[in-house]
């Protein structure tokens, strides 16, 4: 599943893209020689990975909130993009439940807005939205969800991500099946690497408190996640747009799942000991003391469809994930050019998938 040259001087509309994914695909589609609109609020962490990345020379950068269709559906409009790539989210859990209309905001209505920005875009062929791995009803058990599995969600972040599913599919069969236009979603897991400083999740969490010299403390420890290294769904998100875009030449899945291979699926306890061990500390990590708001205890992914319909596999093991990850923050705290080192380890999964 190598990438062609399909990207060089491809019109891409991107959404998100000063978040900690769309950092990493806005850097990965300049390295391709894309020419990008990208959309999105002010980054929310300091540091910033996509600070950390510039300058920007193949993106025009606009900030405008998804919420606010006025905003920037003008932008998409007059960019005339052939692909959309809506990355822009509410994405974490336990803000989910401290603002909850925030995420259905954002996650929905923020899709709509964008989906309706491109019923007035004749020239875009292809539109990708990207959901998550927690659109599934989870009953806990730990089994791989497949695409075709119910879709559900208790928490308002999972059911928000259900709910921008069932729109996107509104919007396909409402209004798109008699364009020559192809729209899809894109599910993927737990995603790490370099550059994440965003709030109650285990990397950015696990390195403010090795850089303080403190265990992390961890509310479900047993908790298994799919666990995978942010450029293997990104890969794969590029690979199915292109594939979508020639989608006359074959028949191709409305949705796809991009997760590890099952020997990643591990524990919260068994990663943060794993990271411990790349930074060269033992004991890392406590029970969080208190009552904290319910989680799935279990969550995998089947990618058996994306490899049979796109030729995509995950191709870094958890411990290659692992170090990739230890290695950037490393980088970061000796003071690299992280834009220099980030393109480095493109070019490494690069010729990994080639």
């Amino acid at each position: 599943m190598g990438l062609t040259n399909f990207w060089n001087g491809r019109r891409v509309f991107l959404t998100g893209h000063t978040g900690f994914k769309g950092s990493w695909l806005s850097l990965w589609l300049e390295k391709l020689g894309a020419d990008v609109a990208a959309v999105s609020l002010e980054p929310e962490t300091t540091p910033s990975l996509y600070v950390r990345l510039s300058p920007w020379s193949g993106q025009s950068h606009h900030i405008a909130d998804i919420r606010d269709a006025s905003a920037f559906s003008q932008g998409l409009i007059n960019f005339e993009p052939e692909i959309v790539i809506h990355l822009a989210a509410q994405a974490l859990v336990r803000r989910s439940y401290e603002n909850p209309t925030e995420t259905f905001a954002t996650n929905v209505m923020g899709t709509a807005n964008v989906l309706e920005a491109v019923r007035e875009a004749p020239c875009v062929k292809t539109v990708l939205v990207v959901t998550s791995d927690k659109v599934y009803a989870n009953n806990g058990t730990g089994v791989p969800f497949v695409e075709s599995d119910t879709l559900g969600g208790k928490d308002p972040y999972s059911n928000s991500k259900a709910c921008t599913e069932l729109v996107v599919q509104s919007y396909r069969d409402s209004f798109f099946k008699g364009r020559d236009i192809r729209v899809a979603t894109v599910r993927a897991g737990n995603v790490i690497g370099g550059g994440d400083w965003s709030k109650d999740r285990l990397i950015p969490d696990f390195i403010r408190a090795f850089e303080n010299n403190q265990p992390i403390q961890l509310r479900y420890p047993e908790a298994i996640r799919p666990w995978q290294h942010v450029l293997e769904p990104l890969g794969g998100y590029l690979a199915f747009a292109e594939a979508l875009t020639h989608a006359d030449e074959k028949k191709l899945p409305e949705a796809l799942n991009f997760g590890p291979d099952p020997e990643s699926f591990a524990t919260v306890a068994e990663l943060a000991d794993a990271l411990g061990l790349a930074h060269g500390v033992n004991d890392v990590w406590r029970q969080a003391p208190g009552t904290h708001l319910p989680e799935a205890p279990a969550l995998t992914l089947s990618s058996a469809l994306a490899l049979s319909a796109i030729g995509w596999r995950p191709r870094l093991s958890l411990q290659q994930t692992i170090d990739w990850t230890a290695a950037w923050y490393k980088a970061n705290r000796e003071g690299a050019d992280m834009r220099a080192f980030s393109l480095s380890q493109i070019a490494a999964y690069e010729e990994a998938i080639s």
